[in-house]
């Protein structure tokens, strides 16, 4: 049943202002603070140089990531190369592509070319040839962007906060005591900590989400299939890749180079239709839009309701029709788990059993468990795929978008996989918001949408309909214009 959406407090429905000495009190004026968006207009404009930018990041790095640890690897001289090669370009009027001289890192689940592609384990070997680029480094790559290094991640991404036996643990920019969340945490923290104003993410459960919400940026899972994926990965149809940054406009702009076929993803989908950029002003007036603040079942911080609740006023103020209602999602944790620790086994089937020994100790209970289970139970985990994908199908002939909570709770104590207090074991059991979508294999966006007391991000989470990627855009970008958040720093 639908009610129309009232909101469960009034509070501040504003981004809060930074308070003076707090989190985001504000960052130094430099290049490094600056959009992707600012800086090819300014390299344009000939008042400032991709030599400039890439300096002022790799500072940025050198002075920040020791904290923060979000880079596993920094190439300053591969960045700088590549960073003057960009500024002749530029200077002849001839830009390579759309995102020429401009900083990016890279999560170190994406084969780099000349760079090792380590997946935060101690059993990768290093030393070999790297000579392979992920569709998504190509993309990049081929659009002039300035790769400055890789960023961390749990142990081949098995986890929603991020830290591995082989780079340790990350730390949130806002509270170095916390976690940037996973498995793309580093990307996330980079960001935040503007070591970088572009980040590449895997999301195949969270992964994009749940640490842009924790560090107070912007990230999209697209529909499944729009941005290549290769090697194909061990989590099956899952495993989503996409953007990660501090405006809406930036995030459109690398789904524009990222997105479209590529020779190696059999399942990718054809180029989109229409470019993200130029759909981001598409009014969200009179869309049908449903608030679940739960979705049904999940618990949900009391700061982080009403932070979320207020956010969504918003697309009320935009136009939009708001109900709160939920769609009819079914808790589905356990199917979930089948289709993660069978492909949390399937990644790992080829070490020895020295090699195991290596491993993340969570990693090897979930293996152990993924491979006590039967072709029946994926089977049957995969039809509870089929049912979420159909009420999700039939709930969006409704409504249009859906809106929730991007987490439950705001960032925790970092090194651990559950909150303190949590009487669960696995990360699973806090990011009831974003599996079901990985699921149903939906875009789904985690905007920036306040801060607690704590002076923690939270964010708040746009779902649509599948291909409706130009859609959710427009919403995030809608809900920035009024609530923006990226002159915030921490």
């Amino acid at each position: 049943m639908s009610t129309k959406f009232e909101g469960t407090d009034r509070g501040d429905e504003r981004m809060p202002a930074p308070r003076p000495g707090s989190p985001g009190s504000g960052a130094a004026d430099s290049p490094a603070t600056l959009s992707a968006t600012e800086l090819l207009a300014g390299y344009a404009r000939g008042d400032l140089s991709p030599v400039e930018a890439t300096d002022a990041v790799l500072e940025r790095i050198e002075r920040e990531n020791p904290a923060l640890n979000a880079f596993c690897l920094v190439e300053p001289d591969d960045a700088r190369k590549a960073a003057r090669a960009s500024e002749e370009r530029w200077r002849r009027g001839e830009p390579q592509g759309r995102l020429d001289g401009i900083p990016a890192s890279i999560k170190d689940m994406m084969l780099t070319q000349g760079w090792p592609t380590l997946k935060g384990s101690l059993t990768a070997d290093r030393n070999q040839q790297w000579l392979e680029d992920s569709p998504v480094v190509a993309r990049l790559r081929e659009h002039g962007s300035v790769f400055v290094g890789k960023t961390t991640t749990p142990e081949f991404a098995w986890k929603g906060v991020t830290d591995s036996p082989l780079a340790g643990i990350t730390r949130n920019p806002w509270d170095l005591s916390k976690t940037p969340g996973g498995s793309s945490g580093g990307a996330s923290a980079a960001v935040a900590a503007g070591m970088a104003p572009l980040a590449t993410g895997t999301d195949a459960g969270g992964s994009v989400r749940i640490p842009a919400s924790f560090t107070g940026i912007f990230s999209i899972k697209p529909t499944w299939g729009l941005v290549p994926h290769y090697p194909a990965s061990a989590f099956g149809s899952l495993a989503h890749s996409g953007p990660m940054t501090r405006t809406v406009a930036d995030a459109a702009l690398m789904l524009d180079v990222i997105t479209g076929a590529d020779p190696r993803d059999w399942g990718a989908l054809a180029p989109p239709a229409v470019s993200f950029t130029e759909a981001l002003d598409r009014p969200v007036k009179d869309l049908r839009i449903a608030f679940s603040p739960t979705l049904g079942h999940v618990s949900v911080d009391p700061e982080v309701a009403r932070i979320t609740a207020a956010a969504v006023r918003a697309f009320e103020e935009l136009g939009a029709h708001v109900d709160e209602t939920d769609p009819g999602i079914f808790e589905c944790l356990e199917d979930f788990h089948v289709l993660w620790f069978t492909g949390a086994a399937k990644a790992t089937e080829k070490l020895t059993g020295e090699q195991r020994e290596l491993l993340d100790p969570g990693l090897r209970e979930i293996i152990e468990e993924g491979l006590s289970y039967s072709a029946q139970d994926y089977l049957t985990a995969m039809a509870t795929r089929m049912e979420l994908g159909l009420r999700m199908g039939l709930f969006h002939q409704q409504y249009d978008l859906l809106l929730t909570p991007a987490m439950p709770i705001p960032a925790f104590e970092v090194g651990l996989e559950v909150p303190p207090d949590s009487t669960e074991r696995r990360w699973t059991s806090w990011a009831g918001f974003c599996y079901p979508f990985n699921m149903t294999q939906q875009p789904a966006a985690s905007v920036p949408c306040g801060f607690t007391e704590a002076g923690l991000p939270v964010g708040l989470q746009i779902v649509g309909p599948r291909h409706s990627d130009a859609l959710v855009m427009a919403a995030s970008r809608a809900f920035e214009q009024v609530r923006p958040w990226a002159h915030i720093w921490p």
